[in-house]
Formats: C-alpha cells, structure tokens, sequence
C-alpha cells in the first residue's frame, strides 16, 4: 500500500549532521511554529546498486511553486493526485531523467559526494532565517521521547524523501503515484529543487498502485534508458499556450522526432495538467518536428501547465512543464 501520512514539511532549518553509519542519511533538524523536527535523507541505498540518483535544479521553475507559496509553516498533509502540490517524479514532469546522476555516498575532501551536495544547498538555508525548507515525504511522531539525532523533545519528522514509487522486493509496498519525496529551498523568489532516486527503482510505473511496469526492459531511472524504452523518442520542443485574441484561443504543441526512425503515432495521447487526453495520428518522419493543435478536451492554462507524450502502450515518452511566467507574453512561442 502506499505510504501513511504523506505530505509536505515548511520550515526554517536549525541545524545539519552528516551520518557515516551503516545506513548513513543526511539529518537535517528545522524548526516550524514553534515545534521541531527532523528530516532523514538517504544518502545511500540498501539495494545494489547502492549509489542513490541525484539531481539539484538551481533557479527551478513549475507551477507546483505556486501552490507551495501557500502553505503555512509546519508539515501539511497531502492528497496523492495531479493538480495539486503532491510530487511525482514520472508524472509532475519535475525535471529530466537523463539529469540525474548516480552520486557517492562518502568520499575523502570537500563537494565530492551526496551528504556534500545536500549540504552545498542546506548550509545555505542555514545561514538565511527568511529561507525555507519544503520537505516531502512520510511523517513520523510526535513520539513519546528525545530525537534520537538531535535531542529535541518530542520526537518529530519526515523521511522517504526520495522517489516513492517502482520499488521492488520488499519495498514493493511503499509504491504509489502522487507521493514522491524531495527537496525544495526557497530564498525569497529564487528556488532550488533536489530529487533523489535509487537505482534499483523503475521509471514506467502503474498509473493507480505506482507498481513496477515488467513488460519494460531494464527500467531504472538511470541517466541513459535501457533498449526498448520510448524515452525521449519524441519531444516537446515548443508550446504556444496565449495565441493572440480571446478565446477559445489556438493553443499548439510542436514535438520533434528525435528517434533515426519513422515514428507511427496510432494510439499515442498529449495529456496536460489535469491530465486529459487528446489522440495523436499520422507518421512523424524521422528528424521531423510536427506542430499538434491542441483540442478539447486538453488545454493549455495561461497560469502555468504540463504537457506530457504517451505512446500506445500508455509509457511517458517525454514531459515539460512551464510557468505563468512563461506563459505571459500573448502570443509567444515557449521554447523548451
């Protein structure tokens, strides 16, 4: 089943230790309202390959940031579906898979593994009281004792701040979508953004239980995708989300086939935010781009909006997001 009690924690961060234990994570303690808590952040896995996925996204931008600016401080419990704050590393279009790197868990000198990285970015936070820390994943406590790490009392905090879901063995059961632990900094308007994976973890999941898809050929979330995989056939280079005049407005999607192939796009869907579908037809010749135009029941917001490629069989192929920001200017192509 998926995991208890997911959400979001937003705080100021108190302090940082760096464990080098046998199952070693980054602590980190911070401090909403008046109540304390601690973040435990793996920084290595317990399967093999034990190297944990690391991305850092500095100056990142989603529409999620808006719904986040929302929130109070102290941890808020989430609903696991789109449209709202929830994160889903293979859903949310967060960032890109081939970003993320395997990383270390400890090595000799300075900014060369995980707990360095995160901590890059946290002492940063540390030295800044306006910041503040957003972290998901599942909370514990309070517990009728001392943090174990920090000392505070009661016991109180969020772990599973990683990826949440194409788990196998036994960790099988923490899989779901809509429930994807990470990172986020906030200093004032600028925002950094970490996401964690294992690499024992798949990147096709099941759209309800957030299972493992078998049928997909060697699946992790690795930087480059394993034979048989859609990944990045296609992409969605452009988007004109606020044509000019009123609406209903003639919003497009332009993909470009990245494949050395002729691509059939019989039975693909462009999906947006909220996850509606518009069918896809024709052959897109290899190297081509093709400019879609977007139908109802699928729209592109002027707030900001996700639109993401399915192929037949129902797999991501690719996925970006885009910002009220970006969206502003009428009339104007946003170049992904």
């Amino acid at each position: 089943m998926p995991i208890k009690r997911y959400g979001v924690l937003r705080a100021a961060v108190v302090d940082r230790k760096i464990e080098t234990t046998d199952t070693p994570h980054y602590q980190i303690h911070l401090r909403a309202a008046g109540v304390d808590y601690r973040a435990a952040v793996n920084v290595r896995s317990q399967q093999s390959p034990p190297e944990l996925l690391y991305l850092a996204v500095d100056a990142f931008a989603h529409p999620v940031l808006d719904l986040l600016r929302t929130l109070p401080d102290g941890f808020t419990e989430l609903e696991s579906h789109p449209g709202g704050p929830a994160l889903d590393y293979i859903r949310g279009n967060l960032f890109q898979r081939q970003d993320m790197r395997p990383v270390p868990t400890a090595e000799p000198g300075p900014e060369n593994d995980l707990g360095d990285f995160i901590d890059h970015y946290v002492r940063r936070a540390l030295d800044d009281p306006e910041a503040r820390a957003y972290l998901f994943g599942q909370a514990w406590g309070p517990e009728p004792k001392a943090d174990k790490v920090f000392h505070f009392s009661p016991g109180n905090g969020v772990h599973d701040i990683h990826m949440n879901q194409g788990n196998e063995g036994r960790f099988s059961g923490d899989d779901g979508v809509y429930q994807d632990g990470g990172l986020l900094l906030s200093f004032g308007d600028a925002w950094v953004a970490i996401f964690l994976a294992f690499q024992s973890q798949a990147w096709h999941t099941d759209d309800i239980t957030g299972h493992r898809l078998p049928a997909v050929p060697d699946p992790g979330p690795a930087p480059t995708p394993g034979p048989g995989e859609p990944d990045h056939l296609a992409r969605i280079v452009a988007a004109l989300a606020n044509p000019v005049g009123p609406a209903p407005e003639p919003e497009s999607v332009t993909l470009l086939n990245a494949s050395p192939a002729d691509l059939d796009l019989t039975g693909w869907a462009l999906l947006d935010r909220a996850k509606n579908r518009q069918p896809l037809t024709g052959v897109l010749a290899a190297g081509a781009a093709l400019r879609v135009a977007v139908t109802a029941p699928v729209t592109l917001g002027n707030r900001g909006g996700m639109i993401t490629v399915l192929n037949a069989d129902g797999l991501k192929v690719d996925g970006v997001a885009y910002t009220a920001e970006q969206a502003a200017r009428e009339g104007w192509t946003i170049v992904f």
